[in-house]
Protein backbone atom coordinates (compact mmCIF):
# COMPACT_ATOMS: atom_id res chain seq x y z
CA UNK A 1 0.00 0.00 0.00
CA UNK A 2 1.20 3.53 -0.75
CA UNK A 3 0.44 5.77 2.24
CA UNK A 4 0.78 9.53 2.14
CA UNK A 5 1.08 11.45 5.40
CA UNK A 6 0.26 15.12 5.86
CA UNK A 7 2.07 16.15 9.02
CA UNK A 8 4.86 18.06 10.63
CA UNK A 9 8.10 16.08 10.68
CA UNK A 10 11.53 16.33 12.34
CA UNK A 11 13.63 18.36 12.71
CA UNK A 12 10.61 20.65 13.16
CA UNK A 13 9.99 20.94 16.91
CA UNK A 14 6.65 19.20 17.23
CA UNK A 15 5.54 16.10 19.10
CA UNK A 16 3.16 15.19 16.28
CA UNK A 17 6.06 15.23 13.83
CA UNK A 18 7.96 12.79 16.05
CA UNK A 19 4.86 10.61 16.28
CA UNK A 20 4.52 10.55 12.49
CA UNK A 21 8.18 9.62 12.00
CA UNK A 22 7.81 6.59 14.28
CA UNK A 23 4.55 5.43 12.69
CA UNK A 24 6.03 5.97 9.24
CA UNK A 25 9.03 3.74 10.01
CA UNK A 26 6.83 1.01 11.48
CA UNK A 27 4.60 0.99 8.40
CA UNK A 28 7.61 0.72 6.09
CA UNK A 29 8.82 -2.33 8.00
CA UNK A 30 5.53 -4.01 7.04
CA UNK A 31 6.30 -3.59 3.33
CA UNK A 32 4.37 -0.38 2.68
CA UNK A 33 5.59 2.56 0.66
CA UNK A 34 5.17 5.89 2.43
CA UNK A 35 5.82 9.59 1.98
CA UNK A 36 5.24 12.70 4.06
CA UNK A 37 4.09 16.13 2.86
CA UNK A 38 5.27 18.51 5.55
CA UNK A 39 5.85 22.19 6.31
CA UNK A 40 9.07 23.86 5.18
CA UNK A 41 11.85 22.98 7.59
CA UNK A 42 11.15 19.24 7.62
CA UNK A 43 13.48 16.82 5.91
CA UNK A 44 14.13 13.10 5.61
CA UNK A 45 13.79 10.24 3.16
CA UNK A 46 10.65 10.75 1.06
CA UNK A 47 9.72 13.82 3.10
CA UNK A 48 8.50 16.66 0.87
CA UNK A 49 8.48 20.15 2.43
CA UNK A 50 5.69 21.98 0.62
CA UNK A 51 4.01 24.72 2.66
CA UNK A 52 4.11 27.29 5.44
CA UNK A 53 1.77 26.50 8.36
CA UNK A 54 0.46 30.08 8.26
CA UNK A 55 -0.14 30.16 4.50
CA UNK A 56 -3.68 30.85 3.30
CA UNK A 57 -2.97 28.68 0.23
CA UNK A 58 -1.72 25.60 2.01
CA UNK A 59 -4.64 23.33 1.03
CA UNK A 60 -3.95 23.42 -2.74
CA UNK A 61 -0.18 23.34 -2.11
CA UNK A 62 -0.45 20.16 -0.05
CA UNK A 63 -3.03 18.58 -2.34
CA UNK A 64 -1.09 19.16 -5.56
CA UNK A 65 2.10 17.46 -4.41
CA UNK A 66 0.19 14.63 -2.72
CA UNK A 67 -1.90 13.90 -5.83
CA UNK A 68 1.23 13.67 -7.97
CA UNK A 69 2.49 10.87 -5.72
CA UNK A 70 -0.73 8.82 -6.24
CA UNK A 71 -1.36 7.47 -2.73
CA UNK A 72 -3.79 4.66 -1.99
CA UNK A 73 -4.75 6.56 1.16
CA UNK A 74 -3.84 9.90 2.75
CA UNK A 75 -3.36 10.08 6.50
CA UNK A 76 -3.65 13.57 8.02
CA UNK A 77 -2.23 14.22 11.48
CA UNK A 78 -4.45 16.89 13.02
CA UNK A 79 -3.89 19.38 15.78
CA UNK A 80 -5.70 22.70 16.10
CA UNK A 81 -3.52 25.45 14.67
CA UNK A 82 -1.38 23.29 12.36
CA UNK A 83 -3.43 24.23 9.31
CA UNK A 84 -3.62 28.00 9.34
CA UNK A 85 -5.74 30.50 11.26
CA UNK A 86 -9.22 30.01 12.74
CA UNK A 87 -8.28 26.75 14.46
CA UNK A 88 -6.76 25.38 11.25
CA UNK A 89 -9.85 25.58 9.07
CA UNK A 90 -7.90 24.89 5.87
CA UNK A 91 -7.69 21.23 6.77
CA UNK A 92 -11.37 21.04 5.75
CA UNK A 93 -10.65 22.29 2.24
CA UNK A 94 -7.76 19.83 2.00
CA UNK A 95 -9.92 16.85 2.96
CA UNK A 96 -12.64 17.89 0.52
CA UNK A 97 -10.10 18.17 -2.31
CA UNK A 98 -9.00 14.58 -1.68
CA UNK A 99 -12.57 13.35 -1.53
CA UNK A 100 -13.43 15.07 -4.84
CA UNK A 101 -10.65 12.99 -6.42
CA UNK A 102 -11.86 9.85 -4.64
CA UNK A 103 -8.71 9.59 -2.49
CA UNK A 104 -9.55 8.05 0.92
CA UNK A 105 -8.61 10.21 3.91
CA UNK A 106 -7.84 8.99 7.43
CA UNK A 107 -7.50 11.76 10.01
CA UNK A 108 -5.90 11.30 13.42
CA UNK A 109 -7.19 13.78 16.01
CA UNK A 110 -4.40 14.31 18.52
CA UNK A 111 -6.45 16.63 20.73
CA UNK A 112 -10.04 15.87 21.71
CA UNK A 113 -11.35 17.70 24.75
CA UNK A 114 -14.33 16.24 26.67
CA UNK A 115 -16.10 19.58 26.24
CA UNK A 116 -15.70 21.42 22.93
CA UNK A 117 -15.75 25.15 22.37
CA UNK A 118 -17.67 26.46 19.35
CA UNK A 119 -14.75 26.67 16.90
CA UNK A 120 -13.42 23.24 17.84
CA UNK A 121 -16.86 21.71 17.51
CA UNK A 122 -17.33 23.23 14.06
CA UNK A 123 -13.95 22.04 12.78
CA UNK A 124 -14.27 18.54 14.21
CA UNK A 125 -17.81 18.08 12.86
CA UNK A 126 -16.57 18.74 9.33
CA UNK A 127 -13.44 16.62 9.74
CA UNK A 128 -15.46 13.64 10.92
CA UNK A 129 -18.11 14.15 8.24
CA UNK A 130 -15.66 14.35 5.34
CA UNK A 131 -12.91 11.93 6.43
CA UNK A 132 -13.17 8.30 5.38
CA UNK A 133 -12.09 7.28 8.89
CA UNK A 134 -10.97 9.01 12.06
CA UNK A 135 -8.39 7.80 14.60
CA UNK A 136 -8.09 8.85 18.25
CA UNK A 137 -5.78 7.51 20.95
CA UNK A 138 -8.17 6.96 23.84
CA UNK A 139 -11.64 5.46 24.33
CA UNK A 140 -12.82 8.55 26.23
CA UNK A 141 -11.93 10.65 23.16
CA UNK A 142 -14.12 8.46 20.96
CA UNK A 143 -16.95 8.70 23.50
CA UNK A 144 -16.72 12.50 23.45
CA UNK A 145 -16.83 12.62 19.65
CA UNK A 146 -19.74 10.18 19.42
CA UNK A 147 -21.64 12.28 21.99
CA UNK A 148 -21.28 15.36 19.81
CA UNK A 149 -21.32 13.92 16.29
CA UNK A 150 -22.41 10.29 16.25
CA UNK A 151 -20.75 8.20 13.49
CA UNK A 152 -19.46 5.63 15.96
CA UNK A 153 -18.36 3.16 13.27
CA UNK A 154 -16.15 5.73 11.56
CA UNK A 155 -14.06 6.49 14.67
CA UNK A 156 -11.27 4.08 15.61
CA UNK A 157 -9.23 3.96 18.84
CA UNK A 158 -5.53 3.24 18.28
CA UNK A 159 -3.14 3.99 21.16
CA UNK A 160 -0.03 6.12 20.90
CA UNK A 161 2.82 3.82 19.89
CA UNK A 162 5.88 3.13 22.02
CA UNK A 163 9.37 2.18 20.89
CA UNK A 164 10.95 -1.09 22.01
CA UNK A 165 14.47 -0.12 23.03
CA UNK A 166 16.96 -0.80 25.80
CA UNK A 167 18.33 1.66 28.32
CA UNK A 168 21.56 3.39 27.37
CA UNK A 169 24.46 1.81 29.25
CA UNK A 170 26.15 3.92 31.93
CA UNK A 171 23.72 6.77 31.32
CA UNK A 172 24.14 8.14 34.84
CA UNK A 173 27.91 8.07 34.46
CA UNK A 174 27.72 10.02 31.21
CA UNK A 175 25.68 12.71 32.97
CA UNK A 176 27.86 12.67 36.11
CA UNK A 177 24.94 11.35 38.19
CA UNK A 178 26.43 8.11 39.52
CA UNK A 179 25.11 7.21 42.96
CA UNK A 180 22.13 9.56 42.62
CA UNK A 181 18.41 8.88 42.53
CA UNK A 182 17.13 10.89 39.58
CA UNK A 183 13.71 12.55 39.33
CA UNK A 184 13.31 13.73 35.73
CA UNK A 185 11.24 16.51 34.19
CA UNK A 186 11.70 16.62 30.43
CA UNK A 187 10.22 18.13 27.28
CA UNK A 188 9.33 21.60 26.09
CA UNK A 189 9.03 24.24 28.80
CA UNK A 190 5.52 25.69 28.86
CA UNK A 191 3.12 26.71 31.65
CA UNK A 192 0.74 23.80 31.11
CA UNK A 193 3.47 21.25 31.94
CA UNK A 194 3.47 22.20 35.64
CA UNK A 195 7.26 21.86 35.99
CA UNK A 196 7.43 24.84 38.36
CA UNK A 197 5.21 22.93 40.78
CA UNK A 198 7.78 20.15 41.19
CA UNK A 199 10.63 22.64 41.58
CA UNK A 200 8.74 24.28 44.44
CA UNK A 201 8.13 20.87 46.06
CA UNK A 202 11.78 19.80 45.90
CA UNK A 203 12.70 21.02 49.44
CA UNK A 204 10.04 18.66 50.84
CA UNK A 205 10.96 15.81 48.50
CA UNK A 206 14.62 16.09 49.51
CA UNK A 207 13.67 15.40 53.13
CA UNK A 208 12.94 11.80 52.14
CA UNK A 209 16.21 11.15 50.31
CA UNK A 210 19.71 12.59 50.67
CA UNK A 211 20.82 11.38 47.27
CA UNK A 212 17.89 12.56 45.13
CA UNK A 213 18.43 15.11 42.38
CA UNK A 214 15.93 16.82 40.10
CA UNK A 215 17.09 16.65 36.49
CA UNK A 216 15.32 19.13 34.20
CA UNK A 217 15.96 18.56 30.50
CA UNK A 218 14.43 20.52 27.64
CA UNK A 219 13.92 23.95 26.14
CA UNK A 220 11.26 26.38 25.06
CA UNK A 221 9.81 25.61 21.65
CA UNK A 222 10.70 28.35 19.16
CA UNK A 223 10.28 31.70 20.95
CA UNK A 224 7.07 30.93 22.82
CA UNK A 225 6.36 31.61 26.50
CA UNK A 226 9.42 33.82 27.04
CA UNK A 227 7.97 35.38 30.21
CA UNK A 228 7.19 31.97 31.68
CA UNK A 229 10.70 30.76 30.80
CA UNK A 230 12.25 33.61 32.79
CA UNK A 231 10.00 32.92 35.78
CA UNK A 232 10.77 29.20 35.59
CA UNK A 233 14.53 29.72 35.70
CA UNK A 234 14.14 32.27 38.48
CA UNK A 235 12.26 29.69 40.55
CA UNK A 236 15.05 27.18 40.00
CA UNK A 237 17.80 29.66 40.84
CA UNK A 238 16.06 30.79 44.03
CA UNK A 239 15.30 27.28 45.31
CA UNK A 240 16.67 26.49 48.76
CA UNK A 241 17.83 23.14 47.32
CA UNK A 242 19.31 24.60 44.15
CA UNK A 243 22.32 22.32 44.57
CA UNK A 244 19.96 19.36 44.05
CA UNK A 245 18.64 20.67 40.72
CA UNK A 246 20.43 20.09 37.43
CA UNK A 247 19.25 21.74 34.20
CA UNK A 248 20.18 20.50 30.73
CA UNK A 249 19.16 22.72 27.83
CA UNK A 250 18.94 21.81 24.19
CA UNK A 251 17.02 20.44 21.25
CA UNK A 252 18.42 17.02 22.01
CA UNK A 253 19.19 14.47 19.28
CA UNK A 254 17.35 11.21 19.91
CA UNK A 255 20.36 9.40 21.39
CA UNK A 256 21.03 12.27 23.80
CA UNK A 257 17.38 12.33 24.86
CA UNK A 258 17.43 8.55 25.26
CA UNK A 259 20.51 8.83 27.49
CA UNK A 260 18.77 11.41 29.68
CA UNK A 261 15.66 9.25 30.13
CA UNK A 262 17.83 6.18 30.77
CA UNK A 263 19.52 8.02 33.65
CA UNK A 264 16.21 8.58 35.48
CA UNK A 265 14.64 6.52 38.25
CA UNK A 266 11.22 8.18 38.08
CA UNK A 267 9.73 10.75 35.71
CA UNK A 268 7.35 13.51 36.76
CA UNK A 269 4.45 14.53 34.54
CA UNK A 270 2.62 17.21 36.57
CA UNK A 271 0.73 18.51 33.52
CA UNK A 272 -2.21 20.85 34.11
CA UNK A 273 -3.83 20.38 30.69
CA UNK A 274 -3.39 18.19 27.64
CA UNK A 275 -4.20 14.85 26.09
CA UNK A 276 -1.95 11.97 25.11
CA UNK A 277 1.68 12.74 25.93
CA UNK A 278 4.56 11.90 23.62
CA UNK A 279 6.88 12.21 26.63
CA UNK A 280 4.90 9.51 28.45
CA UNK A 281 5.46 7.22 25.46
CA UNK A 282 9.19 7.99 25.58
CA UNK A 283 9.25 7.08 29.28
CA UNK A 284 7.44 3.81 28.62
CA UNK A 285 9.99 2.97 25.92
CA UNK A 286 12.62 2.74 28.67
CA UNK A 287 10.26 1.19 31.26
CA UNK A 288 10.51 4.25 33.50
CA UNK A 289 7.97 4.62 36.34
CA UNK A 290 6.01 7.86 36.19
CA UNK A 291 4.28 10.13 38.67
CA UNK A 292 1.55 12.12 36.97
CA UNK A 293 -1.21 14.61 37.58
CA UNK A 294 -4.81 13.40 37.51
CA UNK A 295 -5.54 14.33 33.89
CA UNK A 296 -7.97 11.86 32.35
CA UNK A 297 -5.47 10.74 29.71
CA UNK A 298 -2.86 9.96 32.38
CA UNK A 299 -5.38 8.14 34.56
CA UNK A 300 -6.37 5.89 31.67
CA UNK A 301 -2.75 5.23 30.72
CA UNK A 302 -1.68 4.31 34.25
CA UNK A 303 -4.73 2.04 34.61
CA UNK A 304 -3.72 0.19 31.44
CA UNK A 305 0.04 0.08 31.97
CA UNK A 306 0.36 -0.22 35.75
CA UNK A 307 3.44 1.92 35.33
CA UNK A 308 3.17 4.61 37.97
CA UNK A 309 1.13 6.66 40.41
CA UNK A 310 -1.54 9.35 39.95
CA UNK A 311 -1.42 12.48 42.12
CA UNK A 312 -4.20 14.90 43.00
CA UNK A 313 -2.33 17.20 45.39
CA UNK A 314 1.12 18.52 46.29
CA UNK A 315 1.24 16.04 49.15
CA UNK A 316 0.50 13.20 46.72
CA UNK A 317 3.40 14.24 44.49
CA UNK A 318 5.81 14.42 47.44
CA UNK A 319 4.76 11.05 48.86
CA UNK A 320 4.56 9.26 45.50
CA UNK A 321 7.98 10.43 44.34
CA UNK A 322 9.50 9.50 47.70
CA UNK A 323 7.82 6.09 47.64
CA UNK A 324 9.18 5.18 44.19
CA UNK A 325 12.65 6.57 44.92
CA UNK A 326 12.98 4.64 48.21
CA UNK A 327 11.34 1.33 47.21
CA UNK A 328 13.47 -0.63 44.74
CA UNK A 329 10.93 -3.46 44.55
CA UNK A 330 8.13 -1.04 43.68
CA UNK A 331 10.24 0.48 40.91
CA UNK A 332 10.94 -2.98 39.52
CA UNK A 333 7.23 -3.85 39.64
CA UNK A 334 6.33 -0.73 37.66
CA UNK A 335 9.12 -1.46 35.16
CA UNK A 336 7.92 -5.02 34.59
CA UNK A 337 4.33 -3.80 34.17
CA UNK A 338 5.38 -1.25 31.55
CA UNK A 339 7.49 -3.76 29.62
CA UNK A 340 4.57 -6.20 29.42
CA UNK A 341 2.20 -3.41 28.38
CA UNK A 342 4.46 -2.22 25.56
CA UNK A 343 5.19 -5.70 24.23
CA UNK A 344 1.55 -6.77 24.15
CA UNK A 345 -0.47 -3.61 23.48
CA UNK A 346 1.33 -0.49 22.28
CA UNK A 347 4.56 -1.29 20.47
CA UNK A 348 4.84 0.64 17.22
CA UNK A 349 4.53 -2.56 15.21
CA UNK A 350 1.20 -3.40 16.89
CA UNK A 351 0.04 0.18 16.34
CA UNK A 352 1.12 0.09 12.68
CA UNK A 353 -0.88 -3.11 12.08
CA UNK A 354 -3.95 -1.46 13.60
CA UNK A 355 -3.54 1.47 11.19
CA UNK A 356 -3.20 -0.88 8.22
CA UNK A 357 -6.52 -2.47 9.17
CA UNK A 358 -8.14 0.98 9.11
CA UNK A 359 -6.55 1.85 5.76
CA UNK A 360 -7.79 -1.40 4.22
CA UNK A 361 -11.35 -0.58 5.25
CA UNK A 362 -11.38 2.72 3.34
CA UNK A 363 -9.40 1.85 0.19
CA UNK A 364 -12.11 1.23 -2.38
CA UNK A 365 -10.18 -0.36 -5.24
CA UNK A 366 -10.83 -4.10 -5.48
CA UNK A 367 -7.23 -5.24 -5.85
CA UNK A 368 -8.15 -8.89 -5.39
CA UNK A 369 -5.01 -11.05 -5.47
CA UNK A 370 -2.78 -8.13 -6.42
CA UNK A 371 -0.01 -7.73 -3.84
CA UNK A 372 1.74 -4.44 -3.23
CA UNK A 373 5.53 -4.79 -3.27
CA UNK A 374 8.12 -2.20 -2.36
CA UNK A 375 11.81 -2.61 -1.56
CA UNK A 376 14.27 0.13 -0.88
CA UNK A 377 17.78 -0.15 -2.27
CA UNK A 378 20.02 -1.52 0.50
CA UNK A 379 23.22 -0.47 -1.22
Amino acid sequence: MRIGFVSTHPPIECGIGTYTSYLNEALKKSGNETFVVAPFGAHGERVFPAYQPESIDMAPQIFNITAELTPDVVHIQHEFGLYGPHKGVQVIELIVRYRLEDIPVVTTLHTVNPELEHQEETILRLIISESSAVVVHENYQKEALVKYFGQKDKIHVIPHGVRQVTNIKEAKKKLDLEGKKVLLLCGYFRPSKGFTRIVKLMPEICKYSNDIVLLIAGKSRKLEFSEYKNEFYETINNSTVNDKIIVLRGQFPQHTFDTIISASDVVGLPYETGGQSGILAQCYAFNKPVVTSNLLSFKKSIEQSGGGLICESDEDFINSIAKIIKDKNLRRKFQDNIKHYVENQVSWQIVAEAHINVYQKVVKVLYGKAKYVYWEDDE
